[in-house]
């Protein structure tokens, strides 16, 4: 075997410890970065590994891993793990890193690109007592990850901070303290760092930064400060297209109702999942639903989509009968009243739905009642009997919700009779010990009830037949397509769909005629009376599978219910409904480190929120910035005071500002002449490509994600600024004077093109913008069929006043707020270290021996908590990394701190700081 080398070559440092380790005899032969090794390859790729057979190995990771294996050290499935996490993830993110500082210097920047990567790193050992990666011997995983991070972490330059990477940092020390690491850094890289990489990084293609596939964003790296590598064809084409200005469009942002499908548009119907009436919506409910439907509602509207956005209060079950009970209100007084409180909300959210109704209404029992018939036709319901608990005393059979008791499984005493609020398990009522009626207080007794079911194993083969075709053709998130699948997979059961209830739509057979219909058969039957209840030709919407695409907005846990059992209730019916093409469910978002509360006076609401003094279009924005679209996010105060002054004070806002101030300070308030250089055409086509790229990312429905590219635009236009200094060539000789102009010009269109842009989002402030600017009223035809960033605002327009968009959080203005909402804490809870949404909260120490060490270990406790302290450290790590208020970073620290000592006790050790460093965390 012959091993082909050079130096300069970060992969090579990997093979040639690999080789070391393994003792494998081959002969390594250094040869230069143009060498072409391999014939049958288009350019040279080092390193090569030419085996005995004549075949070429010329991935770096499969070179090391046959090393491993020649020498009789299979490869774990944890260690092939890490290696594909390597090439897959963390190899590209390097690549960029290492470009930015080797090549341009911007060693901060590449120490935030790989905060993510190192952080994911730094939870995988925290799970481990090994002394590497997989072991405690080394395997060949510990020396690829070392070897890749080598150039990062041997640099003290590089920027990256390590004091909160404790595990990372020892075991990079541990690994490089091996001869055969040692050698192969000094042979590839020959103690000169970074500066020995440049010849080699030079010789590559530039990192594409953002090319990750937009569908996936369980991993994506933020990089807002690298830009995207384009030609000069692709510049000049940019610069073109915009110097030809705005087209004719007409006008996208009047509506006149009702909205109808029509021939040869895109109709789409947009519906979020109904709130329950029965209580105020907290923040996680709004982006969960309305909110995330509000913003993709608009974008389509932008682009000329003829759309219509459905939504309404869901008013029936249980849980309505509940409230009225403690209320002391009628079911329907219950129903009026927090319907106005939801309507109320929304309206304040600037949620801009084309009908907002309930499901209290006689369309409501019409179209429920004919679906039933339909189902009952074709042969699609069962009948059955069930136990259940009935109140002698009250002479009723209990529903879920009016029954508690004992849990079966964890003992808590206040169980409900579907779910366990302390344990979390599902509970069938009659599993309960010593329940109790809710309403009287008296013991119920198990007795049997007559139902009907709907026969879903029967309706298996036509719901599969339409799954495959919507999930194929449509945009599913992946959670959505899990949840669906595993319910198919672990097979249909039929499922009730009556209940012994006062409220809800009548069950119109004789046979049932004291029984309502189940909330969750009735529910998402709401989104088609609430249409009958806009326009009476409902039809054309809900029976247009041909011409209408659905899409249905909600969280997690609602998806079963709109992605089995909605879906089998209307293709029973079989009566051409239009089912579902793009279900788009979010994960949880949390509030700081616990859940909403209203009991308990923890979390914001949506009645308080306007109460806060923080504007509306704010909100919109961090709920849509911290949006859980892969997994559950939490909303954080001093995050949110971050983001607002960073992202929208001294970045948005501080551009939109400048742009239009330079107009009216050293132009008179007109655009003045605009005569572009390369610099300028290259910014042109930078917006243009962030342009596509949020059309691309907003028609996926990847809102989070999307946003950032309305913020990539204002960092370019901040950056151009800057480095064009128009303030200081206003002064200066015609030639000064008028690259001060096109400066200026560009970056008031850019302003233009972003108030457009910011529509879905923060609507308010796009229309704010639009006034200051003057803009013309077809400004949004830049979003239109095909989106281009066009000159908008040409030489001679006149815009308006200018004057600031954000206003700064202070740090005291925010720990008021933290507190105002933080609530109390029941000491049960507290005691016993809830865990709550994925998050821990701190529990009461335990009792400790006379040494300080704690008594007992809690195992189960301690995986918990290693979760909550790395989630925790990267709150803090984040922070630091963008210099928020001292007193902010000292509240969160001490937060982690106590996280720690609990910690520390879960695993049976002394709770107190221990002088050693590198304790694991």
């Amino acid at each position: 075997m012959k091993l082909f080398v050079s130096e300069g070559n970060p992969h090579c440092v990997k093979v040639l410890a690999a080789l070391e380790v393994t003792g494998v005899r081959c002969e390594v032969k250094l040869v230069t970065h143009e060498d072409k090794v391999v014939p049958f390859l288009n350019r040279p790729v080092l390193p090569v590994l030419l085996l005995s057979n004549g075949q070429n190995l010329f991935s770096p990771n499969a070179i090391c891993q046959y090393l491993f294996e020649v020498s009789g050290k299979q490869a774990s499935d944890s260690s092939s793990q890490f290696l594909e996490w390597e090439a897959t993830e963390l190899q590209p993110v390097l690549m960029q890193a290492l470009h930015m500082v080797a090549l341009q210097g911007k060693t901060s920047d590449a120490g935030l690109l790989l905060k993510e990567p190192l952080s994911w790193l730094e939870q995988c050992l925290s799970k481990r007592s090994s002394q590497f990666l997989i072991a405690d011997i080394v395997e060949v995983a510990d020396v690829v990850l070392w070897a890749a991070l080598y150039p990062v972490l041997a640099d003290p330059g590089f920027g990256v901070d390590v004091g909160e990477l404790q595990l990372v940092r020892g075991w990079f020390k541990r690994v490089g303290l091996l001869p055969a690491c040692e050698t192969a850094s000094q042979k590839v890289l020959q103690g000169k760092g970074l500066e020995s990489l440049k010849t080699f990084l030079q010789k590559q293609p530039a990192p594409h930064t953002q090319q990750k596939d937009i569908r996936s964003s369980t991993d994506v790296v933020e990089t807002e400060d690298q830009d995207p590598v384009m030609t000069e064809e692709e510049i000049e084409a940019a610069a073109e297209a915009w110097s030809k200005g705005l087209p004719a469009c007409p006008d996208t942002t009047q509506r006149q109702h009702p909205i109808l499908p029509q021939e040869g548009k895109r109709n789409v119907l947009v519906t979020s999942a109904l709130p329950y009436v029965n209580n105020v919506p907290h923040l996680g409910n709004i982006i969960g639903c309305v909110l995330s439907a509000d913003v993709f509602a608009r974008y389509g509207r932008l682009r000329g989509w003829n759309l219509l956005y459905v939504c309404g209060t869901d008013e029936y079950g249980t849980a309505t009968e509940n409230k009225a009970r403690e209320e002391g209100l009628t079911p329907q007084e219950i129903c009026d009243k927090y319907h106005a409180v939801h309507s109320a909300i929304y309206k304040w959210f600037q949620i801009d739905f084309d009908y907002f109704g309930r499901t209290t209404t006689d369309r409501q029992t019409e179209i429920s009642q004919n679906i039933f018939w339909r189902l009952h036709e074709h042969g699609f319901l069962l009948e059955d009997t069930v136990e259940q608990l009935r109140c002698e005393n009250c002479q009723r059979f209990l529903a879920d919700r009016f029954v508690e008791g004992v849990c079966p499984h964890c003992k808590f005493p206040e169980a409900r009779g579907d779910q366990c609020d302390k344990c979390g398990r599902l509970i069938n009522a009659v599993e309960l010990k010593e329940p109790q009626c809710k309403v009287c207080g008296q013991t119920p007794v198990i007795r049997t009830s007559k139902h009907l079911f709907l026969d879903l194993p029967k309706l298996e083969g036509d719901l599969e037949q339409w799954l495959e075709r919507s999930l194929s053709l449509g945009d599913w998130t992946p959670n959505a397509m899990h949840i669906t699948r595993s319910w198919i997979r672990d097979g249909l059961k039929p499922r009730c769909i009556t209940r012994d209830l006062r409220w809800g739509t009548p069950v119109p057979h004789p046979d049932y005629s004291n029984k309502v219909f189940y909330v969750w058969f009735d529910a998402p039957i709401g989104y088609l009376s609430i249409t009958a209840n806009y326009t009476s030709e409902w039809e054309k919407w809900w029976k247009n599978p041909q011409q209408v695409e659905l899409y249905n907005f909600m969280a997690k846990d609602n998806v079963p219910f709109h992605s089995v059992v909605f879906p089998c209730s209307l293709l029973g019916a079989q009566d051409n409904y239009t089912l579902v093409n793009h279900l788009i469910a979010t994960e949880y978002l949390n509030y700081e480190d616990t859940k909403f509360s209203k009991s308990r006076g923890v979390g914001v609401f949506g009645d308080m929120a306007k109460d806060t003094g923080i504007a509306s279009d704010v909100w919109r924005f961090y709920l849509l910035y911290v949006r859980p679209e892969s997994q559950d996010s939490a909303f954080s105060w001093a995050d949110m005071a971050i983001k607002n002054n960073s992202e929208l004070l001294n970045n948005l806002g501080n551009f939109i500002n400048r742009a239009g101030m330079f107009v009216s300070r050293f132009f008179e308030g007109c655009v003045p002449e605009i005569a572009l250089q390369d610099e300028d055409k290259r910014l042109i086509a930078q917006v243009c490509w962030e342009l596509q790229h949020y059309i691309q990312l907003l028609d996926k429905v990847r809102i989070r994600d999307a946003l950032k590219c309305i913020l990539n635009i204002s960092r370019h236009g901040n950056q151009y600024i800057q480095v064009n200094e128009p303030w200081k060539k206003i002064k200066g000789g015609d030639n000064d004077r008028q690259r001060a102009g096109t400066v200026t010009g560009v970056s008031v269109n850019v302003a233009c093109l972003l108030s457009a842009m910011l529509e879905p989002y923060m609507p308010t402030v796009s229309e704010t913008i639009r006034t200051q600017l003057r803009a013309p009223v077809h400004t949004a035809a830049m979003l239109h069929a095909h989106p281009r960033f066009l000159c908008t605002l040409t030489a001679g327009h006149r815009i308006g006043t200018v004057s600031p968009l954000f206003q700064k959080l202070e740090s005291e203005q925010i720990e008021a707020l933290r507190k105002r909402f933080g609530g109390q804490q029941p000491e049960e809870e507290t005691l016993a270290g809830e865990v709550t949404s994925n998050v821990v909260k701190p529990a009461a120490p335990r009792a400790t021996a006379a040494n300080g060490s704690v008594s007992a270990a809690d195992p189960q406790r301690a995986a918990q908590l290693v979760a909550a302290v790395e989630e925790q450290g990267g709150k803090v790590r984040a922070l630091k990394a963008q210099k928020a208020e001292k007193s902010i970073i000292t509240a969160e620290v001490a937060k982690l701190l106590e996280l720690k000592k609990e910690l520390a006790l879960a695993e049976g050790k002394n709770s107190e700081p221990s002088a050693q460093k590198g304790q694991k965390k």
